[in-house]
């Protein structure tokens, strides 16, 4: 984990922002396919809400050079996110608009993102200097 830590030079490096990015592209694929009437409200919840958990990374790891409170106010946003397409994956599959093997992917891609993050979260809390 240490030796990771120490390869990081930007957000792309993460290798939770390299999971969640992919998934999140998956799900904006996905989410086109979603009915006309969807388009404008799942469809756009679940892109957002699926590319806000990558922008949260991304925003939170820039500010750490400041705060790494602010990082880690960041990756929790992320980490709501990620427990938010749990949420809206499900009404995928309830729905009809995913099948079964698309929710256990997407279902176990947000699971590992959250448990990723927490990580995260935990160094970072660990190496804190700020009140």
């Amino acid at each position: 984990m240490e030796r990771e830590a120490k390869a990081v030079r930007a957000f792309e490096d993460l290798e939770v922002f390299k999971r969640a990015y992919r998934v999140s592209l998956a799900v904006h694929q996905i989410s086109l396919t979603f009915p006309k009437i969807e388009q404008r409200a799942m469809g756009d919840q679940v892109r957002r809400a699926s590319k806000s958990i990558c922008a949260n990374i991304a925003e939170g790891f820039g500010k750490q050079r400041q705060s790494r409170v602010e990082f880690k106010r960041f990756l929790m946003m992320a980490l709501g996110s990620a427990d938010e397409m749990r949420v809206w994956s499900r009404y995928c599959l309830d729905l009809g608009y995913i099948d079964q093997k698309t929710w256990q992917h997407w279902r176990d891609e947000y699971q590992e993102v959250a448990k990723m993050l927490q990580g995260l979260c935990s160094r970072t809390r660990s190496r804190s200097s700020d009140p």
